[in-house]
C-alpha cells in the first residue's frame, strides 16, 4: 500500500474529563467521522485520514472474505463504540468482528459489555500513534485478538488472560493457518491495485493457498 498519500490522522487530547462528559460528547458527535478514546479521565479525539480508512477497509475485507470462504458465521461491528463504566474506559475500534461469539450477539441491536462479550477480533490502524494506550483498553475489556498495522508492518496479538496483556504471535488465533507476514506481503504485492482487483486476487489467494 505504498501508493497512498502520507496524510496523518489528526488527534487531540483532553484531560480531566468525567465519564458523564465523555457520554455527552458521544451523543453530540453521533455518526460524525471522529473517534473517541476514553481512559480514566483522558479523552482523545481522532479524525481519521484517507490512509487510515484505506488500510482498515482492506484488512477488514480480508476477514470478511476469510469467513465467507471458510463458511464461518461472523458479525461485523465496524467502528461501533464499546465502553464500560466500571472500567472507566471506552473506544471505537477501526474494525471489529464477532466470530467465536456470534451466537451471543446475533440479533441484538445494541451491545452492552456489562452482559455481552467484547468483539473476538479487532483491527487497529496506527497511521498516527495514539496518545493513549488503546491496547490496554482492549485487554481490560477482554478482546482476545488484535491485528495492529503500523509503519507498513502487521502484527497479530493474542491476549494472555492470566495477566491481561497481549503477546505478539506469528499466526492468527481466529485463523490458525494465517500468518501476519503472509498477509502483509500479499497487500504490498497488490498495493497499486484498485479495490476490485485486490479483493478478487485476495479471494483467489485464499482459495489456492489455504483451502485446497
Amino acid at each position: 500500500m505504498t501508493n497512498l498519500a502520507p496524510s496523518l490522522d489528526r488527534t487531540f487530547l483532553l484531560t480531566s474529563i468525567s465519564w458523564e462528559s465523555y457520554d455527552r460528547l458521544l451523543a453530540i458527535i453521533g455518526n460524525q467521522p471522529v473517534h473517541l478514546t476514553y481512559d480514566r479521565g483522558l479523552l482523545e479525539l481522532m479524525s481519521p485520514s484517507y490512509n487510515h480508512e484505506r488500510y482498515k477497509k482492506r484488512l477488514g475485507r480480508l476477514v470478511e472474505i476469510l469467513t465467507e470462504e471458510l463458511n464461518l458465521p461472523m458479525i461485523a461491528g465496524g467502528s461501533a463504540t464499546f465502553r464500560r463504566q466500571d472500567l472507566d474506559r471506552g473506544l471505537e475500534p477501526d474494525e471489529c468482528f464477532y466470530i467465536q461469539n456470534v451466537a451471543a450477539v446475533q440479533g441484538k441491536a445494541q451491545i452492552d459489555l456489562a452482559v455481552d462479550p467484547p468483539p473476538d477480533l479487532v483491527i487497529e490502524i496506527d497511521v498516527a500513534s495514539s496518545s493513549l494506550d488503546r491496547m490496554s483498553i482492549y485487554a481490560a475489556m477482554g478482546v482476545t485478538e488484535v491485528w495492529r498495522y503500523k509503519d507498513r508492518e502487521l502484527i497479530f496479538y493474542q491476549l494472555d488472560p492470566t495477566i491481561r496483556q497481549y503477546r505478539s504471535v506469528t499466526y492468527s488465533l481466529t485463523f490458525a493457518f494465517l500468518a501476519a507476514a503472509d498477509v502483509i506481503r500479499f497487500l504490498q504485492t497488490y498495493s497499486e491495485s484498485n479495490d476490485t482487483e485486490l479483493y478478487r486476487a485476495l479471494r483467489s489467494w485464499i482459495q489456492r493457498y489455504y483451502l485446497e
